[in-house]
């Protein structure tokens, strides 16, 4: 996101570890009822953004190579 239009948003986590996407962020997302969202997990943060449909991302199918442990080997690839 280019920094002239960087903007914050906030919401709460619930008991239920449950949140609210506030609208601009949906917006921005293109997110709607249904849709998945992806969470990229690096040392500099998180990044939320809207998965993509599991018919297009190629890497679907090797589940084998899911696990938490992979993905940290893999991270810099």
């Amino acid at each position: 996101m280019p920094a002239q239009i960087m903007r914050t948003a906030y919401s709460k986590v619930s008991v239920k570890s449950q949140t609210v996407l506030p609208a601009e962020v949906r917006e921005w997302l293109s997110i709607g009822p249904g849709d998945r969202l992806r969470y990229v997990i690096t040392p500099e943060g998180v990044t939320i953004d809207k998965a993509p449909a599991e018919g297009e991302d190629p890497f679907v199918a090797f589940t084998e190579w899911g696990s938490p442990i992979d993905d940290e080997d893999y991270a810099d690839l």
